[in-house]
């Protein structure tokens, strides 16, 4: 799917999560109909996803941890993609540098990084190394509350 400037304006109005479709075709000089349509098209080819974000400071008893994994083969895609599916997992992220995947996971009180480790990344395979990074503070970081 071609993502033309139309999309980009209608996804930077889609920000604020509760704007109607008639408010961003008022606008972008479009139609209701143009907006509606664009953004079922979006949805279904997974470049957009609406939903509602949390900032987890907020969340009592919660905590952001970010995890840098280095793997003992080079099947980072595979890996990336078991990794996604464990409790607690908000993204995974092949990258470069030091590490072959970091991932960003939320914590509760009664699920933290003991139980992440024993219960969860057990299960997987190949991990030769992990790295946890604490969030304490952070700007603009915006979750799905996903446990």
């Amino acid at each position: 799917m071609k993502i033309d400037d139309t999309n980009i304006g209608i996804i930077k109005e889609l920000q604020q999560g509760k704007k109607s479709f008639k408010k961003i075709a008022d606008k972008l000089g479009i139609t209701e109909n143009t907006v509606r349509s664009r953004v079922n098209k979006l949805q279904e080819e997974d470049v957009l996803e609406i939903c509602g974000l949390v900032d987890p400071a907020t969340l009592p008893g919660h905590r952001v941890v970010i995890i840098g994994i280095k793997l003992s083969e080079m099947n980072l895609v595979e890996k990336g993609e078991e990794i996604s599916k464990l409790k607690g997992v908000i993204s995974v992220n092949v990258v470069t540098g030091r590490y072959d995947l970091v991932i960003l996971v939320l914590f509760k009180e009664d699920f933290g990084l003991l139980e992440f480790y024993t219960e969860e990344m057990a299960q997987i395979k190949g991990i030769r190394s992990v790295e946890a990074f604490v969030v304490y503070k952070s700007y603009n970081l915006k979750v799905p509350y996903i446990l």
